[in-house]
């Protein structure tokens, strides 16, 4: 019998997931007794902004592209609000691990009875009984489908009957028990569905992380080049000014010498007042892009920091790229999208769906086991020897009272509308993922090659741009030519400089517009992070 029971025992360990689980704190290391008895910890305090020192100079927060992508990275309060929502598909692993959780029970009481003797066998008149129950239990499942259970139950029982054969009477008994189902849920596969859901479900949240990691980086970018073309604008803008003050003062000279009508300084001044509100308005422009550009490094949050010039010194050049293929893009995006990645991985989750409504359609059959050995102690009334809980154990773990039993349980469902029902929903679910990866992939075709056109019409743009700004710059020069010869008046020089003026703001645009339009290209072909140096974790 002491064989038959480490037998059984060796199988029970064998058979245990051995590092299958995931970490917890397990009985009775002391960091279980902090996570089960003391009180949550329910204050959350938050990280101050990082790193923006590094970035200061000469009282001055100067920012690289890379810097500032670096500090958005660090400090961006919608990236950390993206990167959280990845917790909880990662605590849904451990969730599922807790079918395989051993439990270990314990029970014990003591009752009292007093009541009037109903045979003449007892010997009394007012029967007093005490009995005192434990029962102890430890129960686990398996990968395997199996689960095992050994309960060991003890008893003590006291009264005053006369003809009892032990007062008082230890009785105990240690019983292990087995049921391993033979159709349903049979092996590690079937039984870790639960995990590989969870496991399917995280992987999906990565690429949803990585799509909004994207989206903000990309508008955090273009957030940089916002201010950038705001600071332009200032530049351009107070060129204008000067440029407005200079034919201002030519045209005063020409008015206090006679050589011209008083009547004819009125349209300069105008010109010049309306210069100066262009550049009161880019600063305003300036203003807020800056502190849009602040809020997305955390620079608001650091009162040492916040009210600090800013210093963008990405050059405003624009790299010289060939055209791109737009097949090729579109290949790009199909292997790099995550949104795409995230669809596709659900239909892996939906094969697991459909598997566990199939099998929830088998009868469920099972064999079972079970082996008990049991003892008796106490007093024996007839000889008169004391005996206890040692007689009763000695007994038991000497395996001379054995009782074995075995079995089979069948449960055969006759008709399941519920389990056909779960397997008709699994199926349609895997048809509109299915669906619903085509409609992205059609989605994304469309995106590359719309970003493609924009971006090859955007270079197009800035070509012609910059030659109206050329001959802009020539046909003014002529007209302040003639005008000093003479031969032209001050509204042609006017009206020459507002010409200039608009074709340096459509030059400058132009540029903006074309990086813009490069990082919607990187965007919609997963590129843009790669490109980057960005490593999502």
């Amino acid at each position: 019998m002491r064989r038959l029971f480490l037998g059984f025992l060796s199988v029970w360990l064998a058979a245990l997931p051995c590092g299958a689980v995931e970490p917890v704190a397990a009985f009775p290391r002391p960091v279980w007794f902090r996570q089960h008895f003391a009180g949550p910890r329910t204050h959350i305090e938050l990280q101050a902004p990082r790193r923006l020192s590094e970035f200061v100079l000469d009282g001055k927060l100067e920012l690289s592209l890379k810097a500032y992508l670096e500090l958005v990275l660090a400090n961006n309060t919608d990236i950390a609000l993206a990167r959280l929502q990845v917790e909880p598909p990662a605590n849904a692993i451990q969730r599922a691990f807790a079918d395989y959780d051993p439990v270990a029970q314990a029970s014990f009481s003591d009752t009292r009875v007093t009541q009037s003797s109903i045979s003449a066998l007892e010997g009394v008149a007012t029967v007093k009984s005490d009995s005192q129950p434990l029962s102890l239990s430890y129960s686990q499942f398996l990968p395997t489908g199996t689960s095992l259970s050994v309960n060991f139950d003890g008893r003590r029982d006291n009264t005053n009957a006369v003809y009892a054969t032990y007062n008082p009477t230890v009785g105990s008994q240690l019983t292990f028990s087995m049921e391993h189902p033979l159709l349903r849920n049979r092996g590690g596969s079937l039984t870790k569905l639960n995990i590989l859901m969870a496991r399917s479900s995280l992987k999906i949240s990565g690429f949803q992380l990585r799509d909004m990691v994207t989206a903000l980086i990309a508008q955090a970018e273009n957030i940089y080049w916002d201010a950038i073309e705001a600071r332009e604008n200032v530049s351009v803008a107070s060129k204008f000014v000067e440029l407005r003050a200079a034919a201002l003062d030519r045209q005063q000279k020409l008015v206090d010498s006679g050589a011209a009508l008083p009547l004819d300084i009125y349209q300069p001044k105008s010109d010049y007042a309306a210069a100066q509100l262009q550049v009161i308005q880019a600063k305003r422009a300036l203003a807020q892009r800056e502190n849009a550009l602040r809020m997305q490094i955390g620079a608001d949050l650091d009162p040492a920091v916040r009210e600090l010039p800013i210093v963008l010194t990405e050059p405003l050049t624009i790299p010289v790229l060939p055209p791109p293929d737009k097949e090729q893009a579109v290949q790009k995006a199909m292997q790099a999208r995550p949104d795409r990645q995230a669809i596709a991985t659900s239909l892996d989750t939906d094969d697991l769906s459909i598997r566990r409504a199939t099998e929830a359609l088998r009868p469920n059959l099972s064999v079972t086991a079970g082996y008990r050995s049991q003892g008796v102690g106490g007093t024996y009334l007839e000889t008169g020897v004391a005996g206890g809980l040692g007689d009763a154990l000695s007994q038991m773990f000497h395996f001379g009272f054995p009782v074995y039993s075995y079995g089979l349980r069948l449960r055969f469902p006759v008709r399941d509308h519920a389990a056909a029902a779960d397997l008709a929903d699994a199926l349609v679910r895997k048809k509109a993922d299915a669906l619903q990866l085509r409609k992205v992939e059609q989605n994304m075709r469309l995106q590359v090659l719309n970003a493609v056109d924009n971006l090859n019409a955007a270079r197009a743009s800035l070509d012609q741009a910059q030659q109206a700004r050329e001959f802009a710059g020539k046909r003014f020069d002529a007209e302040q030519t003639k005008y000093e010869l003479g031969i032209n008046q001050i509204f042609f020089v006017l009206t020459a400089q507002t010409d200039l003026n608009v074709a340096e703001n459509l030059v400058l645009n132009q540029s903006l517009n074309y990086r813009r339009n490069l990082i919607g290209l990187y965007q919609v072909t997963g590129q843009l992070l790669d490109e980057r140096g960005i490593v999502v974790e």
